[in-house]
């Protein structure tokens, strides 16, 4: 079973091992529990805005490094958009443009089999502490970034998983040694929400 992940920090783990990331965390899960083994693709890099996912995308393509079918897409993309203020407007568009290609890449372009993580409250951190914007007003940014991508997946019926309440939780040990991304600890967590749903895709 193979699945491709697509994303920014989140995705690729900054700051963790390799096997604590979310998508290889979720991958052992599915391998134990439908057993079969699972083979993860990953296309995302700490930094990465929706529009350098794209560009990295279509660079995967010309590269011969992509090979749809796969079983799950999942698509977790948007915080460097907020952080570097940019627009909801200008990131629906290519948020709608990485959704449309992660569909395309599924067997049998089933939107069910994209899986959409939301964007977690990094304000919560104390890499945050720095930040002109404060904690309210970033997770009302995160907000809205987050109701437009859950509106932009539930319209084409692409799966929204929300990973953000469980950055508001107030525990530090789910922030890593950076002080900004999530830790092992984080991740676990992440790939438990996520499990039930990719399963239920793949059934």
């Amino acid at each position: 079973m193979r699945i491709l992940c697509l994303g920014d920090s989140y995705t690729i783990g900054e700051a963790v091992a390799a096997d604590e990331t979310w998508p290889m965390q979720l991958a052992k899960s599915l391998e134990q529990a439908l057993v079969r083994q699972v083979e993860v693709q990953i296309i995302a890099k700490t930094g990465w805005s929706t529009d350098e996912l794209s560009a990295a995308i279509d660079h995967a393509e010309a590269a011969h490094e992509i090979h749809p079918p796969y079983e799950l897409v999942s698509l977790a993309i948007g915080v460097n958009n907020q952080y570097r203020d940019r627009s909801v407007e200008n990131y629906a568009v290519e948020f709608t443009a990485l959704l449309q290609r992660a569909i395309g890449y599924t067997a049998e372009t089933q939107a069910s089999r994209v899986l959409v993580l939301s964007i977690p409250d990094w304000g919560q951190t104390p890499f945050a502490a720095s930040d002109a914007r404060g904690p309210e007003k970033i997770a009302a940014q995160i907000d809205l970034f987050n109701a437009e991508s859950a509106r932009l997946a539930a319209a084409v019926g692409a799966q929204f998983i929300d990973v953000t309440r469980l950055s508001r939780c107030g525990d530090p040990e789910l922030v890593t040694h950076d002080g900004l991304h999530p830790s092992a600890k984080a991740y676990a967590q992440w790939a438990q929400t996520v499990f039930t749903l990719a399963k239920n895709a793949l059934l």
